[in-house]
């Protein structure tokens, strides 16, 4: 079976976390542990890859990752605050220097207002969040857009990572 993640850029994560001593954790919801998934295939991944939570609805958020739930319930879910709540107290639950939240849609919902996929992610470490960002997904089908935002993901964390190399 063909590997559908992006294991260049995660083998250069890999080498920047474990080159620096440091390990990356991960609170997933649109990308329903895709992004889980695609660290567990770089070779060693326990060497630098702590784990990950998938919450994929607001009270699980809350319960499990902290956030802020009158903000959350507002807006579904989804929004850079959360990705920042997300990314922020997965490092400190896994133990981590690095924590990526990433919440959104990977389908259109019309009765939300939401007409075409779209996603925050943030990426939070030793001094701080470092990167909030939205993604605008293409037109695809749901997993296709999953993948498309773990790809986008990880490519900005071995940029993040490895500031020179931007």
């Amino acid at each position: 079976m063909k590997n559908i993640y992006p294991l260049k850029d995660i083998e250069a994560v890999k080498e920047l976390l474990i080159a620096s001593k440091a390990t990356i954790a991960v609170a997933e919801s649109v990308t329903s542990g895709q992004l889980q998934a695609a660290f567990s295939q770089a070779e060693n991944a326990r060497q630098f890859f702590q784990g990950g939570i998938t919450a994929y609805n607001v009270g699980q958020k809350c319960r499990l990752l902290r956030v802020e739930p009158v903000h959350a319930l507002d807006c579904n879910g989804v929004s850079e605050q959360v990705a920042e709540e997300m990314a922020r107290h997965v490092a400190d639950v896994f133990c981590s220097q690095f924590g990526v939240g990433v919440t959104g849609y990977a389908t259109p919902v019309p009765e939300k207002g939401v007409l075409k996929p779209f996603a925050f992610y943030s990426v939070y470490g030793p001094q701080g969040i470092l990167r909030t960002v939205r993604l605008d997904a293409p037109p695809a089908e749901a997993l296709d857009v999953q993948l498309f935002y773990v790809e986008r993901i990880v490519t900005a964390l071995r940029t993040i990572l490895r500031p020179d190399q931007e």
